[in-house]
C-alpha cells in the first residue's frame, strides 16, 4: 500500500526534474531512476511514475498555472493538486510556508480562459495541425483522449493458450480483465498490475502488447508455410504476433538496423515456443540481405520508424520533443522504407505500412507518394479484411480504404494503416 510521504514527494520531484532536463526517452529516465533507487516498492514507483507523467502530459497547462516561476517542484504541486485532486490537508506535510497563497492561485486559473493549444497541453503547430484534419470539437476529444493513462493490454499467443483460460486464470489470481473490443488475441486489464513474475508470462502464454498494434497483425494476415518479413522488428511485439498467426510454420524475418533492438527479442521469442523466426541486423533499407530476397516474400509489414504521436498517452514527452523539422526527417526515412520494403514482395504479395502517428505527412501522404511511384501497387480496403476475419472497427471513415485509429474513438493507441498488394 502506498502512503503519501514527504519522502515520496521528493522523489517524485527528483524524478520530474531529471525528465524535464534530460535529452533521452521518459521511459529510459524513468527506469534509470528506479534501477538507482530500489529502496522504492512497487506502488511508491507507480505513484512516481504516473504522477510525472501526468505533469508531461498537461505541462503547458500546468505551466500556465505556475504563472511565471515555472519549477519542478511547483510543477509536480500543481500537478497533485489540479490533476490528482490531493487537498491541502493531504498535501500539508509537503506545503511549505510560501506554497499555500501560491497553490491557491493555480487552482484558481480557468482552463477555458487559456488559450485552446494551452488549454489541450499540446505544442502550437501540432495543435494547428489537428486543426486542418479535425474539426474543433474532435480536436478537443483527441486531445482529451491523448491526455489520459494508457491501459494496459496484453495479447494472448495462440500457440500457447486460449484466451478465455487466460481471463478466467487473471481473474482467478485477482486480476480484473477483460476481452478487447475488437482484437480477438486482446485483454485488457483494469489497472496496471506487475506481471513479470506471473507464471501466464513466464510460459510465454501472454505478452503486453497495444489492442491497435495487435490488429496490424490481421491486416498482413499471414498464412502457415509463408515467407514473411517484419522490415522495423525492433523488440518483436509483431513479429511474435505474425509467428503465432503463422503457428511457427514457414519462415518469419525479423529485420532491424539495431543489434540492442533484436536482442531484446531474444528472451521474448524464447517464451513464446516459436521456431520459425529468424532476426537478421540490416545495415539499412538498402541492405544487400534484403535485395537478395527480391520478390521471394508473400507478406511484408512495415512498422515505420515514425514521430509516435499517436503515442503520446504513454510517451507524453514525444509532443514536446517532435518539430515539423524532425517529423520532415522522417518523412524521408518513411517514403526509402517503404520502396525498399516492396521489392520483396512477391507478385500478388502483400505490403501493409503503419506508423503510430496522427499525421498526413506520416501517414497518407507517404501512401500516396508510393503509389504514384509503383504502379503495380494497389491499395486494398484495411476494413474487408479485418471483416473477413471477424474485426468489426466501428467509427471508421466512410468509403475509407486505410486504418487508422484514435484513442478518443477505439481506446487504443493512435495508429494508421494502408495494405498494399503487387498486381
Amino acid at each position: 500500500m502506498m502512503r503519501f510521504t514527504p519522502a515520496l514527494f521528493n522523489h517524485t520531484e527528483a524524478l520530474l526534474a531529471e525528465l524535464l532536463r534530460s535529452p533521452f526517452p521518459a521511459d529510459a529516465v524513468v527506469s534509470r531512476y528506479f534501477r538507482q533507487h530500489r529502496e522504492l516498492g512497487h506502488a511508491d514507483r507507480g505513484f512516481a511514475a504516473e504522477t510525472v507523467y501526468a505533469a508531461l502530459r498537461r505541462k503547458r497547462s500546468l505551466s500556465a498555472r505556475c504563472g511565471d516561476d515555472v519549477t519542478s517542484r511547483r510543477l509536480l504541486l500543481a500537478t497533485l493538486a489540479c490533476v490528482n485532486g490531493m487537498n491541502r490537508r493531504e498535501l500539508d506535510s509537503v506545503l511549505r510556508e510560501v506554497d499555500g497563497k501560491w497553490l491557491a492561485q493555480a487552482k484558481a486559473v480557468k482552463l477555458e480562459d487559456l488559450p485552446p493549444a494551452v488549454r489541450l497541453d499540446l505544442p502550437d503547430w501540432l495543435y494547428e495541425t489537428l486543426c486542418a484534419r479535425f474539426d474543433a470539437d474532435e480536436v478537443e476529444k483527441l486531445a482529451t483522449g491523448l491526455n489520459q493513462s494508457a491501459p494496459l493490454d496484453l495479447r494472448v499467443n495462440l500457440l500457447k493458450a486460449e484466451r478465455d483460460a487466460v481471463l478466467a486464470r487473471l481473474q482467478a489470481d485477482g486480476i480484473a480483465a477483460e476481452a478487447c473490443r475488437y482484437s480477438p488475441h486482446g485483454i485488457r486489464l483494469n489497472g496496471k498490475p506487475s506481471l513479470a513474475r506471473h507464471p501466464l508470462f513466464l510460459d510465454g502464454s501472454i505478452e503486453v502488447q497495444d489492442e491497435g498494434s495487435q490488429l496490424l497483425g490481421f491486416l498482413v494476415q499471414p498464412k502457415r508455410g509463408e515467407m514473411v518479413a517484419d522490415f522495423c522488428a525492433g523488440a518483436g511485439g509483431k513479429t511474435l504476433l505474425l509467428g503465432a498467426m503463422m503457428r511457427s510454420q514457414g519462415r518469419l524475418y525479423a529485420f532491424d538496423v539495431s543489434e540492442k533492438r533484436l536482442a531484446k527479442l531474444k528472451p521474448r521469442l524464447a517464451r513464446s515456443g516459436l521456431s520459425n523466426v529468424h532476426p537478421v541486423r540490416i545495415e539499412s533499407e538498402h541492405d544487400i540481405k534484403i535485395k537478395r530476397l527480391a520478390g521471394k516474400l508473400d507478406r511484408v509489414l512495415v512498422d515505420a520508424p515514425c514521430s509516435g504521436l499517436g503515442t503520446l498517452r504513454r510517451n507524453p514527452d514525444l509532443k514536446w520533443r517532435q518539430t515539423p523539422e524532425s517529423v520532415a526527417e522522417l518523412n524521408a526515412k518513411q517514403a526509402s522504407i517503404l520502396a525498399a520494403a516492396a521489392g520483396p514482395v512477391k507478385q500478388g504479395g502483400r505490403l501493409v505500412y503503419a506508423t503510430c502517428s496522427l499525421l498526413e505527412a506520416e501517414n497518407e501522404a507517404i501512401v500516396a507518394a508510393f503509389l504514384a511511384a509503383h504502379p503495380d501497387f494497389v491499395l486494398l480496403s484495411a476494413a474487408d479484411i479485418l471483416r473477413k476475419q471477424g474485426v468489426e472497427i466501428d467509427a471508421l471513415e466512410a468509403g475509407d480504404d486505410r486504418l487508422r485509429l484514435l484513442p478518443h474513438r477505439h481506446g487504443t493507441d493512435g495508429f494508421f494503416a494502408a495494405v498494399l498488394q503487387r498486381t
